[in-house]
């Protein structure tokens, strides 16, 4: 009897506690790169092809929501239950600036053109900041129906959508009139929204539902229902012919866009999976999960044996690849060593 072929994940140890964001960026001269946040108030910098530790953003006092890279991957941003949204420099892994909330923030995003971050959460007020004038009073767009859970921009940074922690559905705002023009309706509060690396999809996850839209009419796709509650969804952004969810069963599972016939089921995680990404090329998809692991399988099966990526601090050197020796080099003599953080008192309360 032919052995049947298992795929098997790069293991990525570091976080302490539980990986709740990824965030790929797009592929640059130096490479690609994975950014995560988790509750352990550190997010990391990772090589987005072999999972190597390139450094930990230190200076949050609270559990981080949401973490990102702007697309040159020269800076990150996070948000985090301390009621701030930081910018970082992704190559020193200096402070750049603290943007104060008066409350939770649990998303953030960068404009396209990099110019603008964008931040949402516990206030229900989104957020416009201009990087170009760090200390300016920032942009507000309020009247969100609830506690904003997610962000991203679309149409040439025209346009922003978010969706709610307590909410149904996907609001759209048109930001020249900074009011709400479309909503994507949901049987379930969304907690994953996607934009395709293409822009012509928006993916999301509510419930056990998975849903894909037409970001350009806003018009329902497809919908297919998941074996599970599904927290996380992505659509690999090649070729457009499958994606991933995952969620309460602890499994990443993969699925066929056209007809929703399950492709395959990755176990390994221990516990539930917050959140699943594909990388920008679709060759690999990263998960992360309660366990405090992030697993970075490749979208073709491998019959190897499990691979653990060093946690940080211990990882031998010339493991990351050539093409991002330099900037890693610069980030890993800039970038602070992790240490054993503290939990604010905000932290806590984000935990009950």
């Amino acid at each position: 009897m032919e052995k049947k072929k298992v795929t098997v994940p790069l293991v990525c140890h570091g976080h302490s506690r539980p990986v709740v964001d990824l965030f790929y960026s797009p592929i640059t001269p130096d490479g690609f790169f994975l950014i995560s946040a988790s509750k352990d108030s550190t997010p990391m910098l990772r090589n987005g092809e072999t999972g190597d530790w390139i450094g930990t953003f230190q200076g949050h006092k609270g559990a981080i929501w949401s973490s990102c890279l702007d697309t040159k991957a020269l800076r990150a941003a996070s948000a985090s239950a301390d009621f701030s949204a930081k910018l970082w420099d992704a190559l020193t892994g200096d402070e750049l600036h603290s943007f104060e909330h008066k409350h939770i923030v649990r998303a953030c995003a960068f404009s396209s053109d990099t110019h603008f971050l964008f931040t949402g959460g516990v206030e229900k007020i989104l957020r416009i900041f201009d990087l170009n004038r760090l200390d300016a009073q920032p942009r507000l767009v309020d009247n969100s129906p609830g506690s904003i859970r997610t962000v991203a921009w679309l149409h040439s940074d025209q346009m922003i959508l978010s969706s709610c922690t307590d909410t149904n559905g996907v609001r759209l705002w048109d930001l020249r009139s900074g009011k709400i023009v479309q909503t994507l309706e949901t049987k379930s509060p969304v907690t994953s929204a996607e934009v395709s690396q293409c822009g012509r999809y928006i993916t999301t996850a509510d419930g056990s539902t998975v849903k894909f839209w037409d970001a350009n009419h806003f018009g329902l796709v497809k919908s297919y229902d998941m074996p599970c509650n599904v927290e996380s969804a992505s659509l690999e952004p090649k070729n457009g012919n499958k994606f991933i969810a995952g969620g309460e069963d602890m499994w990443v599972h993969i699925f066929d866009f056209y007809t929703g016939e399950e492709l395959g089921c990755n176990k390994g995680h221990h516990g539930p999976v917050h959140c699943v990404r594909f990388s920008p090329g679709g060759e690999s998809y990263a998960s992360g999960s309660e366990d405090g692991t992030i697993r970075i399988w490749q979208t073709g099966p491998a019959t190897h044996e499990e691979s653990d990526v060093p946690p940080p601090g211990n990882e031998p050197s010339g493991k990351v690849k050539a093409v991002a020796d330099e900037v890693a080099r610069n980030i890993e003599s800039g970038l602070h060593i992790a240490g054993e953080g503290k939990t604010g008192e905000k932290d806590k309360a984000t935990d009950a």
